[in-house]
């Protein structure tokens, strides 16, 4: 069996907390009345259009109500407010894990638009990650089998040597697909566990 050596962290309610809501709480005046907003405009399957690359001028394209449209558009202007909070307990195990001498990358299924703004919010993310595969630049989201290949040619290993850690079950059915370990991610303690069990720490 290939040693594990490499750690891959997913970013979105792995490494910082997402709430796509409180970009538009203010605004709006309650989460209901987002929840309403995110309903007529299927808001899920548009913000999944932009991690794979569109930008959101283009998702708003097609949205019934001129001002939902207009409203969708200015997401990437009220994006900080939604990554206000790191998970600062998974951020601790990964620096325990680096000075364990473990390589650390990401994947990430994000915008190329917002991807800046996660990056000037938490100053981190530009910085930790031996190898990052943001989505939204290749235009591959995941569980695409081709963004675990990426990440694996790109950083110089194969994917028996890597765990991946997601919050998504479908990303972590994806990951092991394509030959990867794999941890669904639920909280920093559960993680703990899994890496010490697996004698990574």
């Amino acid at each position: 069996m290939t040693h594990i050596d490499t750690i891959v962290f997913d970013i979105g309610n792995v490494l910082v907390h997402w709430d796509a809501h409180a970009a538009y709480e203010e605004r709006l005046g309650s989460r209901a009345a987002v929840q309403d907003f995110f309903d007529r405009i299927d808001f899920p399957a548009r913000n999944l259009r932009g991690d794979a690359g569109e930008t959101f001028a283009e998702v708003s394209e097609g949205v019934e109500d001129p001002a939902d449209a207009a409203l969708l558009a200015e997401y990437p202007a009220l994006y900080a407010r939604t990554i206000e909070r790191a998970i600062e307990g998974t951020w601790a195990l990964m620096d325990r894990l680096r000075a364990k001498g473990h390589a650390i990358h990401a994947i990430t299924n994000w915008s190329a638009e917002t991807w800046p703004v996660g990056v000037a919010v938490h100053p981190r993310l530009g910085s930790s990650f031996g190898t990052l595969v943001v989505s939204g630049r290749e235009r591959i989201i995941k569980p695409d089998a081709r963004i675990f290949a990426l990440l694996c040619e790109r950083a110089g290993v194969a994917p028996e040597q890597c765990l991946f850690i997601d919050d998504s079950e479908k990303n972590v059915i994806g990951a092991r697909a394509a030959g990867m370990a794999a941890h669904h991610f639920t909280g920093p303690e559960g993680l703990e566990a899994d890496l010490v069990g697996r004698g990574l720490l």
